[in-house]
Formats: structure tokens, sequence, C-alpha cells
């Protein structure tokens, strides 16, 4: 059946939110920092941009088509506000590689893991409203499944947060301090379990993009191409996380783009402009 091309405004508006992840990891790592008058600005800038494709997109209209069609906009704009406010990172740049950098950058390093655990409430947020649409469109096991491994996730994600925001930065001003000193027997031991923290936290938000994905595709909210994609990536992605760092290239450094806090959250993000996109209400 001839299916009706959208109009310009909505591709245009799609293509901008589609690009927003890439541009900022290619801004971030490209260009680095630059002063937070300019990033601020920029960034306020591209969030209402954001904001107006989404309405674009779909949004309005699924507001006016009563209490379901707002409750799909609202899970929509939860699953997608994460990287709405990552944006910022672009600015920000990539952490510093020192730690007497990060010692002088303290206060943008807690704001950077700060926003992070914002997202990730956001995120859970979110998949809570979408587990409750899919339950009501028929779909009761892998939506409740990809919600149970995201709550067991995320809390995880949010201590992992707090380790490298504030813990690190007070242990690295004390190494700072006194270069010269031996380093505490615990540093090590609390390395090691923050590092299989953070390898278990991201391989089960991956686990649960891909759950999720397989209850919107049952719903039909998801093409067959959409789902072989989110399926593809979700499981490759996680296992290249469980990978050790040690593990010859190009491993080690796929393991280590897939574990950066910020990119798990891409695949949601893309669930929330899906749903956006979407005519009918969830559950109708």
């Amino acid at each position: 059946m001839y299916k009706e091309p959208a109009p310009f405004k909505q591709q245009l508006s799609l293509a901008y939110l589609w690009l927003v992840p890439p541009a900022t990891v290619a801004i971030g790592f490209g260009i680095g920092h630059v002063s937070y008058t300019i990033y601020l600005s920029v960034w306020v800038l591209n969030a209402c941009l954001m904001m107006l494709s989404a309405l674009h997109l779909g949004g309005c209209r699924l507001w006016k088509q009563g209490r379901s069609g707002r409750q799909q906009v609202i899970t929509a704009l939860l699953l997608f506000a994460p990287w709405l406010l990552f944006s910022i990172f672009a600015g920000m740049g990539p952490l510093p590689s020192t730690m007497r950098g990060w010692v002088d950058a303290a206060a943008e390093q807690q704001i950077r893991y700060t926003i992070l655990m914002a997202g990730g409430l956001l995120l859970l947020s979110g998949a809570a409203l979408l587990k409750t649409q899919l339950q009501t469109s028929g779909e009761n096991l892998y939506s409740v499944l990809a919600f149970a491994v995201l709550s067991m996730a995320i809390p995880l994600f949010m201590i992992n947060m707090a380790f490298w925001g504030y813990f690190l930065n007070d242990a690295f001003r004390l190494f700072t301090a006194n270069p010269t000193a031996k380093r505490p027997d615990w540093y090590g031991p609390i390395k090691s379990l923050f590092y299989v923290i953070s390898v278990a936290e991201v391989a089960m938000i991956y686990l649960a993009i891909v759950l999720f994905a397989v209850s919107l595709k049952i719903t039909g909210l998801l093409s067959r191409s959409a789902f072989r994609w989110y399926i593809g990536c979700g499981l490759m992605a996680m296992l290249l996380a469980l990978m050790p760092p040690n593990w010859p290239q190009p491993f080690g450094t796929a393991g280590y783009l897939v574990a950066i806090p910020a990119i798990p959250f891409i695949m949601p993000y893309l669930f929330g402009i899906n749903l956006i996109r979407k005519n009918d209400p969830l559950g109708t």
C-alpha cells in the first residue's frame, strides 16, 4: 500500500534528533573542552531545538488524542530526555587524562556525573511508563523482564557515577597534594570492585534494551528491520562490555566505547523518538 511521505518539517525534525548523539560525541572528542559560557549557550539552543523537533515530529498530534496519547508523549520524552541533558557534554570534552587535570576541573566533573545520574533517573521513569503501556497492549513477559533488569542496573549505574564524580575527586585531590605518598591499601580493591560494577550495570542496561525491543516488536511498535538493528546492536554491545579491557584491538577500544556512560542511553533515546512518530497511542 502506498505510504504518503512525511512532510519536510517532520523529516527535518527526525534528522535533527537522530544527529544529536553522534554530533555530541564527535564534537566532544574532536574539539574538546570549550568555555562554559559558550557551551551552555549552545546547549540551551540545542535543547530548545530538540523539544521543538519532538513537537513537530508528532508530539503535538499525539497530545491531542486524549489521555493515552498524552501518556505516550510523556513516555517518549522521558526516554529521550537523558540525551537532551547529555548534549551538554559536547562542550565539556573528554575526561581529563591526568589526576592534576581532574582536580583542576573537579567542579565540572561533579556536574558531569550529576547530569548522568539525573539521566539514569529519567530513563528508569520512562521505562516504567513504557512497561505499563506495553502491558496494556497485551505484552506481559518481555516488558516486565526488561524493567526488572533495568531496575537492578540503574542503582548500580548511580553508585558508579557517584564514585567517578565524587569519590575520585577527593581521592585525586589527596594524591596530588602528596604525590610521593604510597597509595592506601584499599585503593586497588576499590578500583576492582567498581570495574565489576561498571561492567555489570552496562551489560544489564543493554540486556534491558534488547528485551524492550522484543516487547515493542510483539506489540507492533517496531518494524522488522528496526527490531533486527536493536537486537544486533544490543547483543553486540553487551558482549563487548563483558570483554576484559586487556583484550587485543579492536575489542579493547570497542568495549571502552560501548561502556562510556552516556552511550547505552542512545537506544532508549531512539525508542522515544519512535514512540513520538507513532500516530496511534499505545494500547489502542
